[in-house]
């Protein structure tokens, strides 16, 4: 196991540079750079765009561009940002507990409901909770994010059970250390909840689909011949198979714990993670992009790596050599 994932570690620096290279290439060819804005100010003369180009290091070709960024990433320096004028580490480092904050939340909750809600439904196959939960199940996976997050927002504006926007309120500086949690925590429920519904709802279909199929499994009619009581049969053989899939899915959505609410943390005006990528790309912010690219990928070749050792881990019949 151990050579396992040290091998997988040594595969992701390749597999980080060619990725890095890729999306490098995608934002050069894409029309424009950060200084067009200024350029399209007639205030702005030609020697300050061009000290500005030297300043950004955009006057030079896109090749030393990236081995540029390329040596400062070696030494854990990801660059300044051309917006906010600072390093991107700290950037990031700001908006990162604010995606954890609202992912970790979201992700929590839609696995446990997910999961359990999935096991009810295939134990009451066919029956009215059955069918109340599978229209559930579909409202939430056919409901686009953006339209539930806005009809939550139309909502929140008016009824004023919760607050329309933001992480923080004007007083939460003020506040004690518990205020200031109930604060953070109320705002926290409207995003969360866009996230949570879309999540929940794809696991409890692939839980209840998958333990149907283990159910109707050889083993499990044999163990129930042996007298076994139905909570064992269930509980300890069926759903331990049935869960395999889902551990699978597990490693994937870790990947996207700091990039998977771009659209929730626009429109809840999160300060996150996947808010600042968005508009780095919007403002030409290459480093910032960079820097997101290079996080994300991390996250999803750790997060197959974490799937598949908790796979190895509930399933004695898979083993890495």
């Amino acid at each position: 196991m151990l050579k396992y994932i040290a091998r997988r570690l040594v595969i992701l620096i390749p597999e980080l540079w060619i990725i890095t290279i890729i999306v490098f290439t995608l934002l050069q060819l894409s029309p424009g750079d950060f200084l067009d804005q200024y350029r399209l100010d007639p205030s702005v003369s030609k020697e300050t765009l061009k000290a500005m180009e030297r300043e950004y290091g955009l006057d030079k070709p896109a090749v030393v561009q990236y081995f540029y960024w390329l040596g400062k990433v070696v030494r854990f320096d990801f660059g300044q940002s051309f917006y906010y004028r600072r390093p991107v580490a700290s950037l990031i480092y700001e908006r990162l507990l604010g995606t954890l904050v609202l992912s970790l939340y979201s992700f929590v909750l839609s696995w446990i409901i997910g999961v359990v809600l999935g096991v009810v439904s295939a134990l009451k196959k066919y029956t009215l909770t059955d069918k109340i939960l599978t229209v559930v199940a579909f409202s939430g996976l056919a409901v686009p994010g953006f339209f539930l997050a806005l009809l939550l927002l139309y909502m929140a504006a008016k009824t004023g059970w919760f607050p329309i926007g933001g992480m923080y309120s004007p007083e939460n500086t003020k506040m004690d250390v518990w205020n200031a949690f109930k604060d953070i925590f109320w705002r926290l429920q409207l995003p969360a909840f866009t996230l949570t519904f879309g999540g929940f709802a794809g696991l409890m279909r692939y839980m209840r689909g998958s333990l149907l199929d283990v159910l109707n499994e050889d083993y499990v009619e044999f163990a129930r011949a042996k007298g076994m009581p139905e909570r064992v049969v269930i509980y300890k053989h069926a759903l331990r198979n049935a869960i395999n899939p889902l551990v699978t899915m597990f490693g994937y959505s870790l990947a996207g714990l700091l990039s998977g609410a771009v659209i929730t943390e626009t429109i809840f005006s999160w300060p996150g993670l996947g808010r600042l990528t968005y508009q780095a790309l919007l403002q030409k912010d290459y480093y910032v992009v960079m820097a997101s690219t290079v996080i994300g990928t991390i996250l999803l070749v750790l997060g197959n790596l974490v799937g598949d050792i908790l796979l190895a881990a509930v399933d004695p019949r898979i083993r890495y050599e």
